[in-house]
């Protein structure tokens, strides 16, 4: 799927260019604690498991009681699942390979 035109920048290019420079988690951590606010970032990884359970066949209300997503968000990350670049999809899989070779 082509790039999103309304993302696309040299800001954006940087950022990402510095995300795919992080070698581990460590990096990753002290990294995006810089970057981001804690609840940005809680909000990044709540959307993340709104997506995986959403992918297992979890139901809103199992979704709201675990992660405490609100129905927007589900709404909201159910429809980038369905319509959206793939892109949870690609990590999402990428993540269960991982967990396949533990």
């Amino acid at each position: 799927m082509p790039t999103n035109p309304k993302l696309k920048d040299d800001l954006t290019d940087q950022l990402f260019r510095s995300i795919l420079l992080l070698e581990n988690q460590e990096e990753c951590y002290q990294f995006f604690e810089d970057i981001c606010t804690v609840s940005e970032l809680k909000s990044l990884a709540q959307r993340m498991e709104v997506a995986r359970m959403l992918r297992a066949g979890h139901t809103y209300d199992d979704i709201v009681d675990k992660t405490g997503a609100s129905t927007a968000t589900i709404s909201r990350v159910k429809r980038c699942l369905h319509y959206g670049a793939d892109g949870y999809k690609f990590m999402l899989e990428r993540l269960e390979g991982q967990e396949d070779h533990k």
